[in-house]
C-alpha cells in the first residue's frame, strides 16, 4: 500500500468544548469551527484523549519524542520561556530521535510550519531534530502582527534565519502550509510521501483577529492581554484558524491526496481565559480534567471510517507514535517509546486499550494518573480520587469512601515516578498572571 502522507495540526490553548464538534456554542458570527468540524465527520473523534501536559512546551516535547516528557530537561520548565534564549540546556536535544527524523530516515519530506517551542539556534532547532523546512515562531506566544516575542525580540524565522513578513500570523501559516502540499504533491503521487507539522500559535493570547493590527502596539510590553479580549474575538481567532485548515483540505483534494493523507488535529493543553471547557473545570497549568482532555480528531479516509467516535484513552505521545505505525516506521532502538500505538483503534473504532496514563506538575505540586474510570490526583498536597466516568467534573471526591482503591492508585503513580527523573531543583513555573490580575476559577 502507498505510504500515507500526514498532516499533523496543533493549535494553542483550546478548551475541550472550544469546536462545534465537541459541542460548541455558535457565535455571532455562526459556526466557529465548520472545517475541523467536517474533519470529525469524515473521520474518528475521540471524547477523552489528552495532551501530555497542562502547558505548551512539555507537551511538544512529549509529541516530538514519543516520550513521557519528564525524561528530558528542558521539558521540565513549565514552561520554556522567552529568557532561555541563549540557553544550552532548555530545548530538544539535536540527537534525540524525534517523529519527524524517523519519518525523514524512512524517506519522508518533512515540515515544520508554526510554533516550535522546544529551544532556540544555535543549540537547539526544527533543522536540528528532523525537520527539512521551518517557518514559524521559535517562542511560546508571539504577536499576530509584529510577530515580536514577550522580550520585544523578532521572533518569526525561516529556517535558522530570523524572517520578516508582512501578515497575521494565522493566515501566514496556513498559506504556507498550502504551498507546502502544492510543492510536494507531484512527490507525494509518485511514492515519496510528507509529513507537515502546522502548529498554529491560535487561539493563545495576545487576543487579535485579522482586524486588530490596533492592538499590537498596546500589547507590545506584555502579550498576556491582561487588559483585553473577550469571547467573540477569541472565537474569531479558532474561525480563522478553521479557514486556513479549510484552505489546506481543498489543495489536498485538489492533487488527489486527501483520501491517503492522516490528518490530524488537537491542542497542546486545555484552554486559557476566554475558552469553553464544559464539563470540565480547570484549564492551562490544571491537571484537573480541564487542562488535559482536549480535542483529538483523525481523518484518514483509506483507512479510518467517517463518523465514528471513541472513549479510547490517549495522550499527545501516543497519537505520534500511531502516526509512525501508520507509515510503517519503527521507532529508534535507543529510545524506547512511552507511547502506545492507537492504530487498532483509529482503523476499528469499538476497539478499546487499556491505557494507564500518569502526570506530574512542579506546579502547585500536582500529580494524577488515569486508570480506566478512575482518576487519582493531588493538588497544593490534598489527594483526590474521581470515577471520571460517571463525574467528568470531578466534583465527587471518593477518596474517604473508596481508601484502598485511593491507596493502589497512589501506589502505582510512585511506582511509574519512581522510573522518571526527578524534577530539577532549577525548574522555572512561568505563570504570567495571577489573582491580582483576575479571579481564579
Amino acid at each position: 500500500m502507498t505510504r500515507p502522507n500526514i498532516v499533523y495540526i496543533v493549535c494553542d490553548d483550546l478548551g475541550y468544548a472550544d469546536l462545534g464538534c465537541y459541542g460548541g456554542r455558535e457565535a455571532g458570527f455562526g459556526r466557529v469551527s465548520p472545517h475541523i468540524d467536517a474533519l470529525a465527520a469524515g473521520g474518528l473523534k475521540f471524547t477523552e484523549g489528552y495532551s501530555n501536559s497542562p502547558v505548551c512546551s512539555p507537551t511538544r516535547f512529549a509529541l516530538m519524542t514519543l516520550r513521557y516528557q519528564y525524561r528530558l530537561r528542558g521539558a521540565a520548565e513549565e514552561p520554556i520561556n522567552s529568557k532561555a534564549r541563549k540557553s544550552q540546556t532548555l530545548g530538544l536535544p539535536s540527537e534525540h530521535p524525534t517523529l519527524p527524523s524517523l519519518l525523514r530516515g524512512a524517506g519522508y519530506r518533512t515540515a515544520l510550519i508554526g510554533k516550535w517551542h522546544l529551544g532556540y539556534p544555535p543549540a537547539f532547532g526544527p533543522l536540528r531534530s528532523g525537520y527539512e523546512e521551518f517557518f514559524g515562531p521559535m517562542a511560546g506566544g508571539v504577536d499576530y502582527f509584529t510577530h515580536c516575542a514577550s522580550t520585544g525580540d523578532h521572533d518569526l524565522w525561516f529556517g535558522e534565519n530570523e524572517h520578516p513578513e508582512v501578515g497575521y500570523l494565522t493566515d501566514l501559516l496556513s498559506r504556507r502550509a498550502v504551498d507546502y502540499v502544492h510543492r510536494m504533491a507531484e512527490g507525494a503521487k509518485a511514492g515519496t510521501p510528507f509529513m507537515l507539522s502546522l502548529h498554529y500559535t491560535a487561539p493563545h493570547w495576545p487576543w487579535e483577529t485579522r482586524d486588530d493590527a490596533h492592538v499590537a502596539p498596546e500589547v507590545a510590553k506584555n502579550l498576556f492581554h491582561l487588559h483585553g479580549g473577550n469571547i467573540e474575538s477569541y472565537r474569531r481567532m479558532i474561525h480563522h484558524m478553521d479557514e486556513g485548515i479549510g484552505w489546506l483540505m481543498d489543495a489536498l483534494r485538489q492533487h488527489g491526496l486527501a483520501d491517503n493523507t492522516i490528518v490530524v488535529f488537537t491542542s497542546d493543553n486545555g484552554g486559557e481565559r476566554f475558552s469553553d471547557n464544559w464539563p470540565l473545570v480547570g484549564g492551562k497549568m490544571d491537571l484537573t480534567e480541564g487542562g488535559i482532555r482536549v480535542p483529538w480528531i483523525v481523518h484518514w479516509p483509506a483507512q479510518v471510517p467517517a463518523g465514528t467516535t471513541t472513549a479510547q484513552h490517549g495522550m499527545s505521545m501516543d497519537f505520534s507514535r500511531t502516526l509512525l505505525d501508520a507509515a510503517g516506521v519503527a521507532p529508534a532502538d535507543s529510545h524506547a517509546p512511552d507511547g502506545v500505538s492507537l492504530l487498532p483503534v483509529w482503523r476499528e473504532p469499538a476497539k478499546r486499550l487499556h491505557r494507564p496514563m500518569h502526570w506530574r506538575m512542579n506546579h502547585r505540586g500536582q500529580r494524577a494518573l488515569r486508570d480506566g474510570d478512575w482518576k487519582y490526583l493531588r493538588v497544593d498536597g490534598h489527594d483526590y480520587l474521581f470515577n471520571i466516568a460517571q463525574d467528568a467534573r470531578e466534583r465527587a471526591n471518593r477518596a474517604a469512601h473508596e481508601p484502598e482503591r485511593l491507596a493502589a492508585m497512589r501506589e502505582a503513580w510512585e511506582a511509574w515516578n519512581a522510573t522518571m527523573p526527578p524534577i530539577p531543583e532549577d525548574a522555572t513555573v512561568s505563570l504570567g498572571y495571577g489573582a491580582k490580575d483576575m479571579p481564579q476559577r
